[in-house]
C-alpha cells in the first residue's frame, strides 16, 4: 500500500527543507527531458551532481549552474550505485514518464541521500505529489525509493531582432525585461546573439537576442501573445520580428544555418525557409527586416559562448 503526500503534507511530516524549485520540461518528440532543481545551498548541489553522475540511470548530462540542471532520457534505466555505495551512499533518478499534464520521475537514495529524494525535493515548487512505498524510511542505512509527480512543462524560446535604431533602444534590454516581467511560465535564460557585422541593415553591433521560458501547454500561447504586445510597445523600429520555438533540442539544420548567419549574408526568404524547415514560427511585429536575426537567435540559443561571438573568435 503506497502513501501519497502533497508538498504541504511532506513539509508537515519532515519539517521545512532546502529545495526551492523543481522544474520538469519534456520534449516528447526527441525522447528527452530537462529537470532544473533549485537548492538553497551549494554543498548539496555539488554532492547531488557528483552522485547522480556516478549512478547514471536516465541521466545524459548533469551540471551545477547555480542550480542543478539534468538532461535525461524519457524512459527507464537501472542505476549503478557501484561497490562504493555502502561507504559513500548514493542517489539517482532511474525513470521518467509523461502522463497527460504530469511528469512522473522515480528516484533512489541511500543513507543521507534518502532525505534529499524523500523529504527535500517533494516540498519543491511545481511538485504536485510524491508516492511513497509502505516500507519507506529515510536517513541512516535505509534505501529510499520514491516517485515524484510534477507539473509538465515545455521549453519555449522567443527570438527577437531589430527593435532599436542608431539613436534609441537595445533589443537585448527589451527581451531581458520581457523575461522578467512576463506573468506566465518560468523565465529560464536570456541570450545575446552576435550576427554578421558586415550586414548592411544593422544598427551598431548587429546582435539579435532570445529568451526562454519553462511553460505549461496552456501558458505557451499566453506567453507568445504577451511577448508580441510587449515587444511592439517597446520597439523603436519599423522592422521588428519575433520568432518562437518549442523544444529542448534545436534541430541540427537550424543550428548550422544560424551559425553560418554570423558570416554569410542570408536573405529574408532564406531565413523564412530555414524557419519553416525547423518548426520556427515567425511574427512580423512592425516589419520584416529583423527576420534573419530573429530566426538565428533561436538556432544559436544553445551554443554557449559561441552565441555571443563570431567564427574567428573560436579558431
Amino acid at each position: 500500500m503506497s502513501e501519497i503526500l502533497t508538498p504541504e503534507q511532506v513539509k508537515a511530516k519532515y519539517g521545512p527543507m532546502f529545495c526551492k524549485g523543481f522544474t520538469t520540461m519534456v520534449d516528447e518528440k526527441n525522447g528527452c527531458a530537462q529537470i532544473i532543481e533549485s537548492c538553497s545551498s551549494r554543498g548539496p548541489r555539488e554532492w547531488d551532481v557528483v552522485n547522480r553522475r556516478r549512478t547514471k540511470g536516465i541521466i545524459t548530462e548533469i551540471y551545477d549552474q547555480g542550480h542543478i540542471v539534468m538532461n535525461v532520457e524519457i524512459g527507464e534505466k537501472d542505476l549503478n550505485f557501484g561497490p562504493a555505495s555502502s561507504e559513500l551512499g548514493g542517489q539517482g533518478i532511474y525513470s521518467l514518464r509523461v502522463e497527460g499534464d504530469r511528469v512522473h520521475t522515480k528516484w533512489k537514495g541511500i543513507a543521507g541521500a534518502s532525505v534529499g529524494v524523500g523529504a527535500c525535493i517533494p516540498q519543491a515548487d511545481d511538485v504536485i505529489e510524491t508516492i511513497y512505498p509502505d516500507d519507506f524510511r529515510i536517513g541512516g542505512a535505509y534505501v529510499a525509493d520514491v516517485e515524484i509527480v510534477s507539473r509538465k512543462r515545455v521549453r519555449l524560446v522567443i527570438g527577437v531582432d531589430d527593435t532599436d535604431t542608431p539613436q534609441q533602444g537595445a533589443s537585448w534590454v527589451l527581451t531581458m525585461k520581457l523575461g522578467r516581467e512576463c506573468p506566465y511560465g518560468k523565465y529560464l535564460d536570456h541570450k545575446i546573439i552576435q550576427l554578421n557585422p558586415k550586414a548592411p541593415n544593422k544598427t551598431t553591433n548587429c546582435c539579435s537576442t532570445a529568451v526562454a521560458f519553462a511553460a505549461t501547454e496552456e501558458e505557451v500561447p499566453k506567453i507568445i501573445e504577451f511577448a508580441k504586445e510587449f515587444i511592439k510597445k517597446g520597439s523603436y523600429s519599423e522592422d521588428t520580428v519575433m520568432t518562437s520555438y518549442i523544444g529542448l533540442k534545436i534541430p541540427d539544420d537550424l543550428r548550422d544555418w544560424s551559425w553560418n548567419a554570423k558570416s554569410i549574408l542570408y536573405t529574408i526568404e532564406e531565413a523564412e525557409e530555414a524557419a519553416k524547415r525547423n518548426g520556427v514560427e515567425i511574427y512580423h511585429i512592425t516589419g520584416n527586416k529583423g527576420t534573419i536575426g530573429a530566426v538565428a537567435a533561436i538556432g544559436c540559443f544553445d551554443l554557449g559562448l559561441k552565441a555571443a561571438g563570431v567564427p574567428e573568435d573560436f579558431e
